[in-house]
Protein backbone atom coordinates (compact mmCIF):
# COMPACT_ATOMS: atom_id res chain seq x y z
CA UNK A 1 0.00 0.00 0.00
CA UNK A 2 1.20 3.16 -1.03
CA UNK A 3 1.83 5.69 1.92
CA UNK A 4 1.23 9.21 1.49
CA UNK A 5 3.96 11.62 1.26
CA UNK A 6 3.96 13.59 4.30
CA UNK A 7 4.32 9.97 6.44
CA UNK A 8 7.14 8.47 3.93
CA UNK A 9 8.93 11.60 4.84
CA UNK A 10 8.17 11.03 8.46
CA UNK A 11 9.35 7.54 8.49
CA UNK A 12 12.31 8.68 6.62
CA UNK A 13 13.67 10.54 9.12
CA UNK A 14 12.25 8.37 12.39
CA UNK A 15 14.36 5.38 10.75
CA UNK A 16 16.31 3.75 14.23
CA UNK A 17 19.80 4.91 14.32
CA UNK A 18 22.87 3.17 14.94
CA UNK A 19 24.44 2.45 18.13
CA UNK A 20 26.34 5.61 19.43
CA UNK A 21 29.66 4.14 19.51
CA UNK A 22 29.02 2.87 15.32
CA UNK A 23 27.48 5.36 14.48
CA UNK A 24 29.92 7.77 11.67
CA UNK A 25 28.90 11.36 12.06
CA UNK A 26 25.78 12.77 11.36
CA UNK A 27 25.36 14.81 7.89
CA UNK A 28 25.51 18.61 8.87
CA UNK A 29 23.66 21.34 6.04
CA UNK A 30 26.33 23.94 5.52
CA UNK A 31 24.73 27.49 6.58
CA UNK A 32 21.89 26.59 8.25
CA UNK A 33 20.39 26.48 11.76
CA UNK A 34 17.74 24.96 13.95
CA UNK A 35 15.65 27.24 16.26
CA UNK A 36 13.01 25.77 18.86
CA UNK A 37 10.44 27.59 19.84
CA UNK A 38 7.43 26.86 22.83
CA UNK A 39 4.55 28.67 21.23
CA UNK A 40 1.88 29.83 23.28
CA UNK A 41 -0.63 27.66 22.13
CA UNK A 42 1.14 24.84 24.01
CA UNK A 43 3.38 22.92 21.27
CA UNK A 44 6.61 23.04 19.76
CA UNK A 45 7.91 23.96 16.38
CA UNK A 46 11.87 23.76 14.76
CA UNK A 47 12.26 26.17 12.42
CA UNK A 48 14.95 24.91 9.63
CA UNK A 49 16.99 27.89 8.77
CA UNK A 50 19.69 28.19 5.77
CA UNK A 51 21.28 31.45 4.79
CA UNK A 52 22.64 31.79 0.45
CA UNK A 53 26.37 31.29 -0.16
CA UNK A 54 26.46 35.24 -0.40
CA UNK A 55 25.22 36.00 3.60
CA UNK A 56 28.03 35.94 5.28
CA UNK A 57 30.36 38.25 3.07
CA UNK A 58 31.37 41.26 4.35
CA UNK A 59 30.56 43.25 0.93
CA UNK A 60 26.99 42.27 1.77
CA UNK A 61 27.17 43.11 5.48
CA UNK A 62 24.21 45.63 5.29
CA UNK A 63 22.48 43.46 2.46
CA UNK A 64 18.73 42.70 3.34
CA UNK A 65 17.43 39.26 1.34
CA UNK A 66 14.38 37.92 0.44
CA UNK A 67 12.93 34.70 2.92
CA UNK A 68 10.67 31.64 2.02
CA UNK A 69 8.56 30.58 4.46
CA UNK A 70 7.53 26.93 3.93
CA UNK A 71 4.89 24.99 5.88
CA UNK A 72 5.92 20.84 6.35
CA UNK A 73 9.27 22.10 7.14
CA UNK A 74 10.94 18.47 7.60
CA UNK A 75 9.83 17.53 3.89
CA UNK A 76 10.09 21.08 1.87
CA UNK A 77 12.91 22.92 3.67
CA UNK A 78 16.18 19.60 2.49
CA UNK A 79 13.99 19.79 -0.93
CA UNK A 80 14.57 23.73 -1.00
CA UNK A 81 18.05 23.36 0.31
CA UNK A 82 18.86 21.32 -2.63
CA UNK A 83 17.19 22.57 -5.46
CA UNK A 84 18.23 26.21 -5.03
CA UNK A 85 22.31 25.45 -3.96
CA UNK A 86 23.47 25.30 -7.80
CA UNK A 87 20.94 27.81 -9.04
CA UNK A 88 22.49 30.37 -6.44
CA UNK A 89 26.07 28.92 -6.60
CA UNK A 90 25.46 29.33 -10.50
CA UNK A 91 24.06 32.74 -10.01
CA UNK A 92 20.70 31.37 -11.94
CA UNK A 93 18.59 32.27 -8.83
CA UNK A 94 19.04 35.34 -6.85
CA UNK A 95 19.59 34.26 -3.31
CA UNK A 96 16.95 34.01 -0.69
CA UNK A 97 16.99 32.86 2.68
CA UNK A 98 14.95 29.50 3.30
CA UNK A 99 12.46 29.16 6.43
CA UNK A 100 11.07 25.45 7.05
CA UNK A 101 8.66 25.23 9.79
CA UNK A 102 8.49 21.62 10.69
CA UNK A 103 5.55 19.85 11.69
CA UNK A 104 4.54 20.20 15.50
CA UNK A 105 7.22 17.78 17.54
CA UNK A 106 5.88 14.79 18.95
CA UNK A 107 2.93 14.46 17.00
CA UNK A 108 1.95 12.20 14.08
CA UNK A 109 2.72 15.11 10.96
CA UNK A 110 -0.55 13.84 9.34
CA UNK A 111 -2.71 14.78 12.63
CA UNK A 112 -0.23 18.18 13.25
CA UNK A 113 -0.85 18.99 9.75
CA UNK A 114 -4.69 18.39 8.93
CA UNK A 115 -5.05 20.37 12.32
CA UNK A 116 -2.84 23.45 11.72
CA UNK A 117 -2.99 24.01 7.91
CA UNK A 118 -7.08 23.83 7.71
CA UNK A 119 -8.91 26.69 7.82
CA UNK A 120 -12.11 25.29 8.87
CA UNK A 121 -13.42 22.07 11.01
CA UNK A 122 -14.53 18.82 8.49
CA UNK A 123 -16.75 15.94 9.60
CA UNK A 124 -14.94 14.57 7.07
CA UNK A 125 -10.67 15.45 8.50
CA UNK A 126 -10.95 15.26 12.57
CA UNK A 127 -8.93 17.72 13.82
CA UNK A 128 -9.14 19.99 11.18
CA UNK A 129 -9.45 23.62 11.44
CA UNK A 130 -6.31 24.81 13.38
CA UNK A 131 -5.18 27.20 10.70
CA UNK A 132 -5.92 30.87 12.66
CA UNK A 133 -4.27 29.64 15.50
CA UNK A 134 -1.38 28.14 13.84
CA UNK A 135 -0.86 31.62 11.73
CA UNK A 136 -1.23 33.66 14.56
CA UNK A 137 1.93 31.43 15.46
CA UNK A 138 3.67 31.93 12.66
CA UNK A 139 2.90 35.75 12.32
CA UNK A 140 3.46 36.92 15.66
CA UNK A 141 6.29 34.45 17.54
CA UNK A 142 7.83 32.23 14.56
CA UNK A 143 8.31 35.24 12.06
CA UNK A 144 9.83 38.16 15.11
CA UNK A 145 12.09 35.27 16.07
CA UNK A 146 13.52 34.97 12.37
CA UNK A 147 13.46 38.30 11.71
CA UNK A 148 15.54 39.48 14.88
CA UNK A 149 17.87 37.49 13.83
CA UNK A 150 18.75 36.98 10.18
CA UNK A 151 18.89 40.23 7.61
CA UNK A 152 15.47 39.78 6.05
CA UNK A 153 13.91 42.08 3.88
CA UNK A 154 9.70 42.09 5.53
CA UNK A 155 8.89 43.28 2.22
CA UNK A 156 9.91 40.23 0.73
CA UNK A 157 8.08 37.30 2.08
CA UNK A 158 7.56 34.36 0.15
CA UNK A 159 4.87 31.55 1.73
CA UNK A 160 5.04 28.05 0.23
CA UNK A 161 2.71 25.20 0.76
CA UNK A 162 1.79 21.86 -0.66
CA UNK A 163 -1.40 19.79 -1.10
CA UNK A 164 -3.26 21.52 2.70
CA UNK A 165 -0.29 23.83 2.50
CA UNK A 166 -1.25 25.19 -1.02
CA UNK A 167 -5.23 25.33 1.00
CA UNK A 168 -3.69 27.45 3.93
CA UNK A 169 -1.38 29.57 1.74
CA UNK A 170 -4.90 30.68 -0.24
CA UNK A 171 -6.53 31.01 2.52
CA UNK A 172 -3.81 33.26 4.02
CA UNK A 173 -3.88 35.29 0.65
CA UNK A 174 -7.76 36.16 1.13
CA UNK A 175 -7.45 36.76 4.59
CA UNK A 176 -3.97 38.63 5.85
CA UNK A 177 -2.27 39.36 2.70
CA UNK A 178 -0.56 42.15 3.84
CA UNK A 179 1.84 39.63 5.37
CA UNK A 180 3.41 37.98 2.53
CA UNK A 181 4.04 39.40 -0.82
CA UNK A 182 4.10 36.55 -2.84
CA UNK A 183 3.09 32.11 -3.08
CA UNK A 184 4.29 29.93 -4.32
CA UNK A 185 1.22 26.58 -3.80
CA UNK A 186 1.73 23.52 -5.30
CA UNK A 187 -1.21 21.06 -5.69
CA UNK A 188 -3.75 23.11 -2.89
CA UNK A 189 -6.84 21.35 -1.82
CA UNK A 190 -9.41 23.70 -3.22
CA UNK A 191 -11.84 21.37 -2.64
CA UNK A 192 -11.22 21.14 1.65
CA UNK A 193 -14.89 21.88 3.33
CA UNK A 194 -16.71 21.46 0.10
CA UNK A 195 -15.29 24.00 -1.64
CA UNK A 196 -14.90 26.53 1.30
CA UNK A 197 -11.94 28.59 -0.16
CA UNK A 198 -13.75 29.34 -3.66
CA UNK A 199 -16.93 31.70 -1.22
CA UNK A 200 -14.04 32.70 0.74
CA UNK A 201 -11.99 33.89 -2.81
CA UNK A 202 -16.04 35.32 -3.91
CA UNK A 203 -16.03 37.37 -0.66
CA UNK A 204 -12.92 38.86 -0.88
CA UNK A 205 -13.46 40.22 -4.04
CA UNK A 206 -17.12 41.64 -2.99
CA UNK A 207 -15.60 44.27 -0.78
CA UNK A 208 -11.60 44.57 -2.17
CA UNK A 209 -10.72 46.51 -5.18
CA UNK A 210 -6.98 45.26 -5.20
CA UNK A 211 -4.97 42.64 -3.51
CA UNK A 212 -1.14 43.13 -3.73
CA UNK A 213 0.71 39.38 -4.71
CA UNK A 214 2.50 37.41 -6.84
CA UNK A 215 0.92 33.72 -6.89
CA UNK A 216 2.79 30.42 -8.31
CA UNK A 217 0.21 27.39 -8.65
CA UNK A 218 1.20 24.02 -10.09
CA UNK A 219 -1.10 20.90 -9.40
CA UNK A 220 0.33 17.85 -11.01
CA UNK A 221 -0.50 16.24 -14.46
CA UNK A 222 -1.81 12.93 -12.87
CA UNK A 223 -3.88 15.08 -9.89
CA UNK A 224 -6.83 15.26 -13.03
CA UNK A 225 -9.55 12.89 -12.71
CA UNK A 226 -9.09 10.00 -15.49
CA UNK A 227 -11.92 7.03 -13.96
CA UNK A 228 -10.32 4.12 -15.21
CA UNK A 229 -6.44 4.89 -15.53
CA UNK A 230 -4.45 4.43 -12.14
CA UNK A 231 -2.05 6.60 -12.70
CA UNK A 232 -5.11 9.82 -12.05
CA UNK A 233 -7.66 10.54 -9.88
CA UNK A 234 -10.61 8.67 -9.93
CA UNK A 235 -12.51 11.17 -9.20
CA UNK A 236 -11.37 14.55 -7.68
CA UNK A 237 -10.07 17.12 -10.52
CA UNK A 238 -7.51 19.10 -8.20
CA UNK A 239 -5.60 20.23 -11.76
CA UNK A 240 -9.37 21.52 -12.79
CA UNK A 241 -9.55 23.11 -9.22
CA UNK A 242 -6.73 24.81 -9.69
CA UNK A 243 -7.71 26.72 -13.03
CA UNK A 244 -10.66 27.19 -12.06
CA UNK A 245 -9.17 29.43 -9.19
CA UNK A 246 -6.80 31.19 -11.52
CA UNK A 247 -9.50 31.60 -13.57
CA UNK A 248 -11.73 33.53 -11.20
CA UNK A 249 -8.44 35.43 -9.94
CA UNK A 250 -7.77 36.82 -12.85
CA UNK A 251 -10.80 37.78 -14.07
CA UNK A 252 -11.14 40.05 -11.11
CA UNK A 253 -8.66 42.29 -12.86
CA UNK A 254 -6.89 43.51 -9.24
CA UNK A 255 -4.01 45.86 -10.43
CA UNK A 256 -1.66 44.55 -8.14
CA UNK A 257 -2.06 40.77 -8.36
CA UNK A 258 0.03 38.63 -10.73
CA UNK A 259 -1.32 35.28 -10.98
CA UNK A 260 0.73 32.12 -12.77
CA UNK A 261 -0.97 28.73 -12.94
CA UNK A 262 0.87 25.60 -14.02
CA UNK A 263 0.34 21.97 -14.64
CA UNK A 264 3.56 20.09 -13.91
CA UNK A 265 3.85 17.02 -16.23
CA UNK A 266 4.05 13.54 -15.27
CA UNK A 267 3.81 14.21 -12.04
CA UNK A 268 1.51 12.90 -9.11
CA UNK A 269 0.27 14.54 -5.63
CA UNK A 270 3.30 13.10 -3.85
CA UNK A 271 5.81 14.37 -6.77
CA UNK A 272 4.62 17.84 -8.11
CA UNK A 273 6.46 19.69 -5.14
CA UNK A 274 10.12 19.71 -5.75
CA UNK A 275 9.14 20.53 -9.64
CA UNK A 276 6.74 23.62 -9.17
CA UNK A 277 8.96 25.20 -6.42
CA UNK A 278 11.98 25.42 -9.18
CA UNK A 279 9.47 26.63 -11.73
CA UNK A 280 7.84 29.32 -8.97
CA UNK A 281 11.21 30.12 -7.67
CA UNK A 282 12.76 31.03 -11.03
CA UNK A 283 9.81 32.76 -11.75
CA UNK A 284 9.48 35.29 -8.58
CA UNK A 285 13.24 35.16 -8.26
CA UNK A 286 15.19 35.18 -11.37
CA UNK A 287 18.82 36.93 -11.75
CA UNK A 288 18.45 40.88 -11.72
Amino acid sequence: MRLPWFLAVALLFAAPAAPAEDAPPAYQMERSTVHTLHAKMGRTFDLYVRVPPGYTDPKNAGKRYPVLYMTDGGYTFPTAAGISALGHSQKRLAEFIIVGIANATGEPPADARRRDLTPWASDSQPGSGGAPAYLDFLVTEAMPVIEKTYRIDPARRTLVGQSYGGLFGLWVLFTEAQHFSSYILTSPSIWFKDYALVKLEGDFAKSNKDLKARLYMTTGQFEAAKPGDARYNKNRDMVADQQEMAKRLRSRKYPGLRVMSDVSQGTYHETTFPVGLIQGLQWLYPVP
